[in-house]
């Protein structure tokens, strides 16, 4: 998690609490260590953030503090209500918990929209139980320009070992894929995330190659020319 999504997060944790909280309490909900709690809460003192307290004992932000607002209108709201709750079909789930934080954040200074109905039919969800791995992992994969070595079946069943650099996550209604450039292949390639079963990072990287990849990517799958790439 970058930096600044962390001091956003622990504002928010802060804005929920109902009591002080230990930074060995903040460092398990962020999943970091206690020691960049400490850096992240002088930090946000710094920029002038009611957070009183000090280590060992715990902290509190001072209650009717929050970011500046956000001013949407009516459509816009119904436009993030509609788009959050499409994110259950994309088969991420932790894009989908995402949406449901988002979510509730909406509901908290706006009248609910219950009218406002999205199916939940879609792309098969990426239960590790269920032989899938988790796109929240790929799409690190993606951002930190990891090569990763996974073991994948084809549309016929039949399954082989790939070694790719993962330079893209491509949404449809029915099934999530990786574009991503195949050294099997020696080639990009699409690879659909259920077909996965399993995966993990080589220890290498490709920093710099993403951006290149997918220049080349988009020209090669214009979405006006219905191109998707075999894998």
């Amino acid at each position: 998690m970058k930096k600044s999504n962390r001091l956003f997060e622990t504002i928010q944790i802060f804005r929920a609490a109902q009591g002080p909280l230990r930074a060995e309490d903040l460092a398990a909900r962020l999943e970091v260590s206690v020691r960049t709690v400490y850096r992240d809460i002088a930090a946000l003192q710094a920029m002038r953030t009611p957070i009183l307290g000090e280590p060992g004992v715990g902290y509190v932000m001072r209650r009717g503090y929050d970011l500046p607002p956000l001013n949407f209108d009516e459509e816009e709201v119904e436009a993030l209500r509609v788009g959050l709750s499409m994110l259950s079909r994309s088969g991420d789930r932790s894009l989908r918990r995402a949406a449901a934080r988002i979510s509730a954040k909406i509901d908290a200074l706006q009248a609910p929209a219950d009218w406002l109905q999205v199916s939940p039919w879609g792309a098969p969800e990426d239960d590790p139980a269920l032989g899938c791995v988790s796109i929240s992992m790929l799409r690190a994969a993606v951002r930190d320009e990891k090569v990763l070595r996974i073991d994948y079946e084809d549309g016929e069943g039949q399954r082989t070992t790939r070694t790719i650099r993962p330079i893209g996550i491509v949404y449809h209604i029915n099934a999530v894929l990786v574009a991503a450039w195949c050294e099997l292949r020696a080639g990009l390639r699409h690879f659909r995330t259920d077909r996965i079963h399993a995966c993990a990072p080589t220890g290498a990287t490709f920093p710099g190659q993403g951006e290149v990849f997918r220049k080349v990517w988009a020209e090669q799958n214009r979405w006006d020319a219905g191109g998707e790439g075999a894998s």
